[in-house]
């Protein structure tokens, strides 16, 4: 292979898991304001299943039609190998990781299934030294997804779901309840909201109960048995890293002046409802920052918050781990590791 080209995993069209090709591409350079990053590690997000499918579940006008091919992907962890001129506080050699991209990137494919990738570096904070490359990649997309949910937005940009912007919301004291809480996203607010003082509610499969204990739940509810919304009550938040149009049942669980925070918004129906019952529903669109990736390292680095890897597989493997990815039950992340030649 020449120092023109690397290996990545492209989409020439979209569909299932066989979309996925381990191949040839070129290699990217890095323009001004940005660095080369080779990849050692790569997060997969549902939001990556979705696009390889075309994003089928969005109306038709709402879908992205991309150029192929196309490399997807945006949460890396790696070494940088080059730096733009006009950047500083970063060295070739430096372990950086970031969330590539997104959402600007996302319906295009902002490049991580590969061995390089260019990256803003505005989006680039340094890998905490406490973790290694498999684990700082399973952190980036959730864990900013839930860092933004719960303590701070970090940008103004509009939510295109609703007319107002998100405002997190104080957790000391409070009970808050998460659903899904084992998955990709949801361990990760079950660990932020006890680190703020909370009393949490984790709501997840039975076999994941000791998990959710060892992360700090103070309440666990296997959702195969019981139906939360019949249990609970006068909670203070709900965040539903599930969402869709089932985010509405949780409306009667929380207290007046509530909040109830879904992470997929789309389909949610119930907004007067919630007026009736003076509870806030808001989401927000999660955006790279280099900035919180920084703060936030400092909280993985020394075991505050830490990201759960349900298992790897090399980046020639990627069709196999969306495979794994779709079939459901897994617990944190799965992740691509990459080989240097």
């Amino acid at each position: 292979m020449s120092a023109e080209t690397m290996k990545a995993v492209r989409l020439h069209a979209f569909g299932g898991p066989e979309a996925l090709r381990y191949e040839n591409a070129p290699r990217p350079a890095p323009a001004a304001g940005e660095l080369l990053v080779r990849i050692a590690a790569v997060g997969i997000n549902p939001f990556e299943l979705s696009l390889r499918d075309g994003m089928s579940a969005l109306p038709p006008e709402w879908r992205p039609k991309p150029v192929f091919p196309i490399i997807i992907g945006t949460d890396v962890s790696g070494t940088v190998v080059a730096v733009a001129d006009d950047v500083s506080g970063f060295s070739v050699g430096d372990e950086v990781y970031s969330m590539v991209r997104f959402p600007e990137k996302g319906m295009e494919g902002a490049g991580a299934y590969a061995q390089f990738v260019t990256v803003p570096a505005t989006q680039v904070a340094r890998k905490p030294g406490g973790i290694d490359h498999i684990h700082a990649a399973a952190a980036l997309m959730s864990l900013l997804t839930a860092w933004q949910f719960l303590i701070d937005v970090g940008h103004h940009e509009p939510n295109p779901l609703q007319p107002f912007p998100h405002v997190p919301v104080p957790l000391g004291g409070k009970t808050v309840l998460v659903n899904g809480a084992a998955g990709g996203v949801g361990h990760f607010p079950v660990q932020i909201a006890k680190w703020q003082g909370a009393h949490v509610i984790a709501v997840a499969a039975g076999k994941d109960e000791a998990l959710m204990r060892e992360l700090g739940a103070d309440r666990f509810i296997d959702y195969r048995k019981v139906d939360a919304h019949e249990v609970v009550h006068d909670l203070d938040l709900v965040l539903d890293a599930v969402g869709g149009p089932e985010t509405r049942r949780f409306l009667s669980t929380i207290k007046r002046g509530g909040a109830l925070f879904p992470t997929i918004a789309l389909g949610f129906d119930g907004q007067d409802e919630a007026e009736r019952r003076e509870v806030t529903v808001s989401s927000v669109q999660v955006r790279s920052n280099g900035a919180q990736l920084a703060e936030i390292g400092r909280l993985l680095d020394d075991g505050t918050i830490r990201a759960v890897v349900d298992g790897s597989f090399a980046l020639s493997a990627a069709a196999e781990a969306h495979a794994r990815a779709a079939g459901g039950g897994v617990q944190g992340k799965i992740v691509l590791t990459v080989a240097a030649d």
